[in-house]
């Protein structure tokens, strides 16, 4: 596993997120060296669908991408659709893309992806009822367990996030990818 002492993560969510999709990338992330901060359009603590609860660090307005060295975005069908919706974190979203930093994204959390403008030409999974959005925006859309395409990062569910998990850390590793970005 990489040593990821010094990297700084930012997790974009908000209310309806999908527990572990938030849980078990945190744990991996912290657990190589790194510093994870929960960003948000949302400005209490977050409840996961199944419950679980989780502290803002940052409002998405205040956050700038530039103090990151990675983005998550967990999904969950609320979370992602919320997010795509609101236009400080599609603009998070996209800077990430612009200086050709590592994303992950998880199931649907990939919606957000679509409307920052980043999915022509890539290659991703997702949950299955996103395939045609994504084909749709330009992407190139698999059925695999994780897929890596020059910095991003993608998985479709919870039951992917071992071996999601184990890329996430090395691509963060790895660092900015100057294809991302192009």
């Amino acid at each position: 596993m990489a040593d990821l002492s010094g990297k700084k993560v930012a997790f974009l969510l908000t209310n309806g997120y999908e527990d572990s999709e938030l849980t078990s990338p945190w744990d991996a992330i912290i657990g190589a060296g790194a510093h994870a901060t929960l960003v948000s359009p949302a400005d209490d603590d977050l409840t996961g669908k199944k419950g679980h609860r989780a502290p803002v660090d940052l409002d998405v307005a205040s956050a700038d991408a530039a103090d990151f060295d990675a983005l998550m975005l967990p999904g969950g069908v609320v979370n992602a659709d919320h997010l795509r919706m609101d236009e400080r974190s599609v603009q998070f979203t996209r800077a990430f893309f612009d200086a050709g930093k590592p994303v992950g994204v998880i199931c649907h959390g990939a919606w957000i992806l679509i409307e920052a403008g980043v999915m022509d030409g890539r290659t991703l999974t997702s949950y299955p009822s996103l395939r045609t959005d994504l084909k749709n925006a330009g992407a190139h859309w698999v059925d695999e367990e994780v897929v890596v395409d020059q910095g991003l990062v993608s998985s479709r569910t919870p039951d992917d996030l071992p071996a999601f998990n184990a890329k996430l850390v090395e691509e963060i590793g790895e660092g900015r990818h100057h294809i991302q970005a192009e």
